[in-house]
């Protein structure tokens, strides 16, 4: 396991202030008790829980054509066929992940291929759950074009909590299946949009893991 390079700006800020925090209170405290014990630990926790968003474990990523896999770590919450408004524009079965805060947040390409579409867009911080999420929050579209013509969408979504996305896509870029697309600080929710003749393997609740899981075989 390693912690993400987008964590080290946040984590360094994070232990300078606990470092000053609890060096003040030791400075201007000269009789403690239970409670101030208590406060200095939960600042300890509050930094090492905020540590743990940006981890990465180690995986032997899946790679393999047929498979889409995973583009994120947590729970399906869409399964359903649906018109892609934005790029495909034609009916595809979509596929989304809610990531929450204990969750890996780094996102990563379901399928090797070609990014040929990516775009931002601004917009809401709606709690990544709800039904418009997809088309009102803030968001990042990509589309990759396999090297059978095949077009896969991920869409990373900001919800309520996570208000920074990071996408690493540039059109023109040839990628690999499981390498890191982006990144959603704090979590939130990953649409993956995918052939109608495609086999899904999951459903609502399933949990998935970023790399490892299949979510359906071309």
């Amino acid at each position: 396991m390693y912690i993400h390079k987008e964590g080290y700006r946040i984590i360094a800020a994070t232990t300078v202030i606990v470092i000053v925090l609890i060096s003040l209170m030791n400075y201007l405290i000269n009789d403690w008790n239970w409670y101030w014990y208590f406060l200095s630990a939960g600042i300890i926790v509050l930094a090492l829980i905020i540590i743990r968003f940006f981890r990465i474990p180690a995986r032997e990523l899946v790679h393999n054509p047929d498979q889409i896999i995973s583009s994120a770590d947590g729970t399906v919450v869409v399964v359903e066929r649906i018109i892609e408004p934005e790029f495909l524009k034609t009916e595809c079965i979509q596929i989304s992940t809610f990531m929450s805060p204990n969750n890996v947040h780094v996102n990563r390409y379901p399928i090797s291929g070609k990014v040929i579409y990516t775009n931002y867009h601004n917009g809401k911080y709606l709690i990544a759950k709800h039904p418009k999420s997809s088309t009102l929050n803030e968001r990042t579209t990509i589309c990759i074009e396999t090297d059978k013509g095949t077009k896969i969408i991920v869409r990373q979504i900001a919800g309520a909590l996570a208000r920074r996305i990071v996408c690493y896509a540039k059109e023109g870029q040839e990628v690999t299946q499981g390498d890191e697309l982006g990144f959603i600080k704090f979590g939130s929710r990953v649409d993956v949009f995918i052939p109608l003749d495609a086999n899904v393997h999951v459903e609502i609740e399933d949990k998935v893991k970023g790399g490892l899981s299949v979510l359906a075989t071309l």
